[in-house]
């Protein structure tokens, strides 16, 4: 199976925004109640979620759709009411 050039690029894409997000949380340079640290989050596992459809991957469909839908739910909760995420 050969996967195209494009989707291989947006796959990195995806895994890069959720691993900034994961190495600027670990090292203290964000906090997961801000929106940068959603919003890369939410982005890289939507990114990724579109590409475990196509082959369908079940494990890696759940698991990129159920982090796609939580970093969402934060997200909506921050930009709604963005002192509550002081």
């Amino acid at each position: 199976m050969q996967i195209s050039l494009a989707r291989q690029l947006a796959s990195f894409v995806g895994a890069m925004m959720i691993l900034i997000a994961y190495a600027g949380h670990q090292l203290h340079w964000m906090d997961s109640k801000k929106f940068w640290y959603n919003f890369l989050n939410a982005a890289g596992s939507a990114i990724l979620s579109y590409i475990a459809f196509q082959p369908f991957q079940l494990g890696f469909v759940i698991m990129e759709v159920t982090w796609t839908l939580i970093s969402l739910y934060v997200l909506i909760r921050i930009i709604r009411n963005p002192t509550r995420a002081q």
